[in-house]
């Protein structure tokens, strides 16, 4: 049996590597990219009083709970990383499990165990903006 016995300095290297080619995919541009950060999301119309509206192309869902509250949360159900893609009513809901969250972001029902992330927002005017 050939002895398979890997060196430090060969495991120090390959750790490199692999981080070095995660980095340079996660700053990668491109289909599969993280949404971004900042910039312009929508207009306060855009989102009713009492519920919300989801930008599956932003990764964000954004809540109204009263007039002039907005804030902003990941798409990304906390269960198992699916994500949210409906809004019924006042609550948010993740299509994979039935999860359910309130306009906090809050877990109403499971499986999931914690809320969605929030993400920060800022509204000037009628502009709602992400950062």
């Amino acid at each position: 049996m050939p002895d398979t016995q890997i060196d430090r300095r060969t495991v120090v290297i390959g750790a490199a590597a692999l981080t070095a080619g995660l980095t340079v995919a996660g700053c990668a541009s491109g289909a599969g990219s993280a949404p971004a950060a900042t910039g312009p999301l929508a207009t306060t119309t855009d989102v009713p009083v009492g519920g919300a509206t989801i930008f599956a192309d932003r990764a964000v869902v954004v809540t109204q709970a009263t007039a002039g509250s907005f804030a902003a949360f990941s798409t990304v159900c906390p269960h198992q990383g699916c994500n949210v893609n409906a809004v019924e009513g006042a609550e948010i809901i993740c299509p994979c499990h039935d999860s359910r969250f309130d306009l906090t972001g809050a877990v109403l029902t499971g499986p999931a165990e914690s809320g969605l992330a929030a993400v920060p927002v800022t509204v000037s005017g009628t502009e709602i903006t992400l950062g």
